[in-house]
C-alpha cells in the first residue's frame, strides 16, 4: 500500500534523489525547502513519515522536529544531516526524532530507515486504537432495517459521508444516532480511523475536560502522568459527541476554540496543539430550545449543525420490528447460550402493535428479557415484558375473542397469516417481489413467512401444507 512521505530539504537536488528512491517502490512524495513550509502539512491525517535536514534557512531542523513533537507525536521523524553533526542527530532522536541518515547514503539505506520508521508508525496507530478502545469505543452495529424511512436515512448517509463537515444528528433516545454515526465515519475516507466516542452526559464536569483534551504530568492532583484525550486519539479521524446538550457551558467555549481553530491545549500546558477532526454531534434536546433558554451557546450550535440528520422513532418504522427482532434474537442467544430460534405468531404480534416509546433500544432490552423467561426454542406471548403484552391485551375487543372460534390465539393468527399472504399471491399471479409489497413486507420477510408457513408456489398455484 503506497504510503505518504514528508521531506524537508533545502537542497533541491538531495529533495529529487530522496523523492526517486522514494516514488520507485510505490510511495506518494511531498517535498518543501522550508520547514516553516511543512507546518501545515502536519495536518494532513494520511502523512506516515517525515524525512527532515537539520540545517535550513529559517527554522531549523531542531525547532521543526519539536514543534511537530507536540503536535503530531503519532508521525515518526528521520533525521538528514551530514556526517559533521552526528552529536546534533543524537539530540534530536533525544527529542522525539526516531532515526537518523548521515549523508551520502544509498538509496538501500533511505529505504531500510523508511521502512522502520513506517513500522513504528504503523505500531503507533494501533496503540492509539487500543487505547481508544479501552476507553469504551463500541464496535460498529449495521443500520438494521428495509423500510422506507431507512432507505431515506441510509441516501442521507451517502451524501454526507465522504466530506469533513461537522453534522448534528437528532431523535428520541434509542433510535440509534450512535450508529448512524458510526455508520458515516466508516463510510468516510476516514473510516479505517480508529472511531472515538464521548458520551458528554455519562461524565462528570471535573473529568470532562481531562477526558476531552488530554492533560499533562501534573496538571493536578493525581495527574501521575500525561493522558491522551479523546480529540488528540481522534487526529485525523472522527469524533462522537454523545449528547452534546449534556455539555456544560464552560467546556462549549472550549470546544468551540477547537472547532474555529482546530487547535487545542493539554490541561496544564500551554503549548496548543493542531488537530483534524471531523465532529459529529448527537443529541435527543431541542438545541434551538437551549439556545433560546440560555443553556447552549448559538455559535457552537451553528459550528455544529452545518448538517443534520433526524433518526426516525420504531413507531414510524413498523415494518422494521420484525427483521430488528430476527437480528436481535440471534446475536443474543449466542451471546446467552440459549437454544431459542423463534417467536410465536401471538408474540410477533404483540410486538408489532406496540408503540416502542424506547425505540430500538428498548426493543433490543424486551428481547434479552423474553430469552431470560422463555424456557423451549420458541419465544411464546407471556415471555415478553408485561407492558408489551398488556398493551397488546388492552386493544383486545370482545369481538375479537369471538372470531377466534375454537382455536387458540397462535393458531388463529397462523391461519390469517396463511390467508393473508395466499391471497396475496394469487393477486400477483405468484410473484413473491410483489406480493411482499402489496403486504408492506420485505422480500427477505416473505421468504421466511413462506419457509414457515410452509407455503409452497409451484407454477402459479399456492399451496399451504397442510
Amino acid at each position: 500500500m503506497p504510503r505518504t512521505i514528508l521531506v524537508i530539504d533545502d537542497k533541491v537536488n538531495m529533495q529529487m534523489v530522496m523523492r526517486m528512491t522514494l516514488e520507485q517502490v510505490g510511495h506518494r512524495v511531498l517535498t518543501t525547502s522550508r520547514a516553516e513550509e511543512a507546518l501545515h502539512q502536519l495536518l494532513d491525517p494520511n502523512l506516515d513519515v517525515i524525512l527532515c535536514d537539520l540545517k535550513m534557512p529559517g527554522m531549523s531542523g531542531e525547532e521543526f522536529i519539536l514543534q511537530s513533537r507536540n503536535e503530531r507525536p503519532d508521525i515518526p521523524i528521520v533525521v538528514v544531516t551530514a556526517f559533521g553533526s552526528i552529536r546534533s542527530a543524537i539530540e534530536c532522536i533525544q527529542a522525539g526524532a526516531s532515526d537518523y541518515l548521515t549523508k551520502p547514503f544509498e538509496p538501500e539505506e533511505l529505504l531500510i530507515a523508511v521502512q522502520a520508521a513506517l513500522r513504528l508508525r504503523d505500531l503507533t496507530r494501533e496503540n492509539y486504537q487500543l487505547q481508544a478502545a479501552i476507553s469504551g469505543i463500541q464496535p460498529f452495529r449495521p443500520l438494521m432495517g428495509e423500510s422506507q424511512a431507512i432507505h431515506r436515512l441510509r441516501q442521507e448517509i451517502d451524501k454526507v459521508a465522504p466530506y469533513r463537515s461537522n453534522l448534528l444528528i437528532t431523535g428520541e433516545s434509542g433510535t440509534g444516532k450512535e450508529v448512524v454515526a458510526h455508520a458515516i465515519h466508516k463510510k468516510s475516507p476516514r473510516g479505517l480511523r480508529p472511531w472515538v466516542a464521548v458520551n458528554c452526559s455519562a461524565i462528570p464536569y471535573d473529568l470532562m475536560e481531562s477526558e476531552l483534551f488530554g492533560h499533562v504530568r501534573g496538571a493536578f492532583t493525581g495527574a501521575t502522568q500525561r493522558r491522551v484525550g479523546k480529540l488528540e486519539q481522534a487526529n485525523g479521524s472522527t469524533l462522537f459527541l454523545d449528547e452534546v446538550g449534556d455539555l456544560e457551558p464552560g467546556l462549549q467555549g472550549k470546544l468551540l476554540r477547537v472547532l474555529q481553530e482546530r487547535e487545542f491545549s493539554l490541561v496544564g500546558s500551554s503549548r496548543t496543539q493542531h488537530v483534524d477532526v471531523r465532529f459529529i454531534a448527537a443529541t435527543n434536546r431541542d438545541l434551538k430550545h437551549m439556545v433560546a433558554c440560555g443553556r447552549f451557546r448559538e455559535d457552537l450550535l451553528y459550528r455544529l449543525d452545518v448538517y443534520s440528520i433526524q433518526v426516525p422513532p420504531l413507531r414510524e418504522r413498523r415494518e422494521d420490528v420484525d427483521l430488528l427482532a430476527r437480528y436481535f434474537l440471534e446475536k443474543l442467544r449466542i451471546e446467552m447460550d440459549k437454544p431459542v430460534l423463534e417467536f410465536s405468531p401471538s408474540a410477533m404480534a404483540a410486538m408489532n402493535s406496540y408503540p416502542w416509546p424506547g425505540n430500538v433500544r428498548e426493543l433490543r432490552n424486551a428481547i434479552e428479557r423474553s430469552l431470560l423467561s422463555c424456557q423451549g426454542t420458541t419465544i411464546q406471548i407471556d415471555d415478553l415484558p408485561d407492558r408489551i403484552v398488556a398493551d397488546k391485551h388492552s386493544k383486545l375487543q370482545d369481538s375479537d375473542l369471538a372470531a377466534l372460534a375454537g382455536d387458540d390465539l397462535d393458531t388463529w393468527l397462523t391461519k390469517g397469516e396463511i390467508r393473508m399472504i395466499t391471497h396475496a399471491l394469487e393477486q400477483s399471479q405468484g410473484v413473491q417481489a410483489q406480493a411482499a409489497r402489496l403486504l408492506g413486507i420485505t422480500e427477505r420477510s416473505m421468504w421466511h413467512r413462506l419457509k414457515k408457513l410452509k407455503i409452497q408456489i409451484t407454477r402459479g398455484i399456492i399451496n399451504p401444507e397442510s
